[in-house]
């Protein structure tokens, strides 16, 4: 099997994304900047009443590996969709932009491919509204071994933690990267997930199962149940096996490395169009840097400019090429 550089595992997920005004948020009763998880009739409702949107594969570990692959690393995709319309579709677009795809789909009439209703508003704020659906049968059986193997670093979505064979899929797949020889990495995925599974997000660090550690500051603070950063970050320094990133918005991020702090300024964004995935792009080109064997700060140059990017169009996959940005170009020549 050829060697990748990036295998992603998460949630494969078909976006749908609409603009909609603050009233419509209050209306629907949705939680606005965060994800909720919804059921079957639930996003048959909400999908009838939301404005217009437009339709693309998604999923933040699926969005992750796109930007990565853009940035022209290498990849694989472990994810669950259904054999339907929607499941064709994100096989297409993700196979599309070369990244190895071959987990095996649900059979017709088992759980649809999981879609998310994604609003948003005039401030650029994303409010999510997802039906896992299929990526609720991810499990250890889905984990190729022999891929984790072949893959330099492994990274998958805190999400993966609301479905409950996920969890042993993820163990599973961390004891065969380590057996290799390779890193695992995570995303803590949002706030609300981290107060769900703070004690198992601890342990996962704590127990060496994650290496790399990728979260945004409330985030970090929802971690370690505090309000002071400073405290978060040493708790970071102390907890994460290799380094952690803590990304701060308009503020960049903090690169914590034992108790080593490298802080990365942002990039300058003329207006934010839609923040939906600039986690996952962040992510995926702090990690093109990183095993590119590249110095944390240009890691998180990386990675800054690649958010940035993301958040000024709608959508949370790269538009063209990320290694033809200016910015990065730049970086490459530094």
């Amino acid at each position: 099997m050829a060697e990748y550089d990036l295998l992603c595992i998460g949630n494969t997920i078909v976006d749908v994304i609409a603009y909609c005004e603050e009233e419509f948020l209050n209306k629907e009763a949705i939680q606005k900047s965060g994800m909720t998880l919804i059921d079957a009739e639930r996003a048959e409702t909400l999908y009838g009443t939301m404005p217009p949107g437009s339709e693309s594969s998604g999923g933040s570990a699926a969005n992750t590996i796109a930007c990565f692959t853009s940035l022209g690393g290498s990849g694989a995709f472990i994810g669950k969709v259904a054999d339907d319309q929607l499941g064709e579709i994100f096989r297409h677009d993700i196979r599309s932009i070369g990244v190895a795809f071959d987990t095996k789909p649900n059979d017709a009439g088992g759980l649809p491919t999981a879609r998310c209703l994604i609003l948003v508003t005039p401030d650029g704020e994303r409010s999510m509204n997802t039906f896992l659906g299929a990526c609720t049968e991810l499990g250890p059986d889905d984990i190729d071994e022999t891929l984790v193997k072949a893959a330099k670093v492994t990274y998958f979505e805190g999400y993966l933690w609301d479905p409950p064979r996920a969890k042993e899929a993820i163990v599973k797949a961390a004891k065969a990267a380590h057996a290799a020889g390779r890193k695992v990495a995570m995303t803590l995925s949002d706030s609300f997930c981290v107060h769900r599974y703070r004690s198992e997000f601890l342990d996962l660090m704590r127990s060496g199962t994650v290496d790399i550690v990728f979260a945004n500051e409330a985030e970090a603070l929802a971690l370690y149940e505090t309000d002071n950063l400073d405290d978060a970050l040493d708790a970071l320094g102390r907890d994460a096996r290799t380094l952690a990133v803590v990304t701060r918005s308009e503020k960049g991020c903090i690169v914590v490395e034992d108790q080593t702090r490298t802080v990365v300024p942002a990039s300058p964004v003329e207006r934010v169009v839609d923040a939906t995935g600039a986690g996952d792009a962040f992510a995926g080109g702090f990690l093109k840097g990183y095993i590119d064997g590249l110095p944390s700060e240009v890691c998180g140059a990386i990675g800054v400019e690649a958010a940035s990017h993301v958040i000024s169009k709608l959508g949370a996959r790269p538009a063209g090429r990320l290694t033809d940005l200016p910015a990065i170009k730049a970086i490459g020549r530094s």
